[in-house]
């Protein structure tokens, strides 16, 4: 898209749209994004994840090491205890270097999306003509490694270029996740005619920010889950809400935080009307009640 002011979609409140029905109709589709990702070490960890040093940066890159060696398969089980299928963003130079832990998601039937190369290159950092060789390698690799062709993309600390959601449209990915604006998806309009759906993905439901920024506890943390889950819950009585929970193994995988992970997961599972649902489902059910239309979207 060309540079503007506002997103490639049209303004939309929430309370002038029609009504939205979820498969069997559910208040809130349950949506759990675990990052699993890759960080080389001979290369530097962004700043915005909590490192920016010189390399090996070994503190910074052993905490994530952790999650791939431990804490993703604790998370495994806890989202096996709750009938819950993660929906992956995935480094694509995972499936190279570990992949033992593709084989336990395929086992359990996960979906896989995009999420560039390595979480030590981000889209905005890298030559405007090396982007679209990033996303093509992404989406190639996870192919041929795993026989999944991702149709979801997140980006590396959600970021994008004026282009980005072209090349994604180009390779065949039909939503993003990268625009928090919305507890809906959307129709986003590219050049061409062509259209790419935003999937609601959070900031606010989301480990990362929750103890590295916000230097929350686990109990706090699940708690944010729980009363986040009775707003959407209360709202989908009118029109479906996406809830989406955002997880990275070397955070909520660790022994001191799965149990708060859990006492949320199973307090959300209790309720009627909770549809658990991966990217490529939810984004499919907007499809079938909303097909796109360039007039709506532009």
């Amino acid at each position: 898209m060309q540079p503007r002011s506002y997103g490639p979609f049209a303004y939309s409140p929430i309370v002038h749209r029609p009504r939205w029905t979820l498969p069997g109709n559910a208040r809130v589709a349950l949506w759990v994004i675990p990052n699993i990702e890759f960080f080389a070490l001979d290369e530097q960890v962004p700043a915005a994840a909590g490192g920016g040093g010189l390399t090996p940066d070994v503190p910074t890159w052993s905490a994530r090491d952790y999650g791939n060696r431990v804490g993703i398969f604790r998370m495994m089980k806890a989202l096996d205890r709750f009938g819950i299928r993660g929906t992956v963003a995935l480094n694509s130079d995972l499936c190279r270097h570990h992949p033992e832990i593709l084989e336990e998601a395929g086992k359990r039937g996960w979906e896989l999306m995009g999420h560039n190369e390595s979480n030590t290159r981000r889209l905005n950092a890298v030559a405007p003509e090396e982007e679209r060789g990033i996303v093509a390698r992404t989406v190639q690799t996870i192919r041929d490694a795993t026989g999944q062709r991702p149709v979801g993309w997140l980006g590396s600390g959600l970021q994008e270029t004026w282009n980005t959601l072209e090349h994604l449209s180009a390779e065949g990915v039909r939503y993003v996740c990268d625009w928090t604006n919305d507890d809906q998806p959307y129709w986003m309009t590219l050049p061409g005619g062509r259209s790419i759906l935003s999937v609601p993905y959070s900031q606010e439901l989301n480990d990362k920010p929750a103890f590295e920024k916000r230097h929350m506890t686990a109990p706090e943390f699940a708690e944010m889950i729980c009363r986040q889950f009775d707003v959407l819950w209360e709202e989908g009585a009118e029109s479906g809400r996406v809830m989406a929970i955002a997880l990275h193994p070397y955070l909520t995988g660790v022994p001191h935080r799965i149990r708060e992970l859990e006492e949320a997961l199973a307090y959300v599972c209790k309720h009627d009307g909770v549809w658990r649902a991966t990217g490529s489902e939810i984004a499919a059910a907007y499809a079938e009640a909303f097909p796109f239309t360039e007039v709506e979207a532009a």
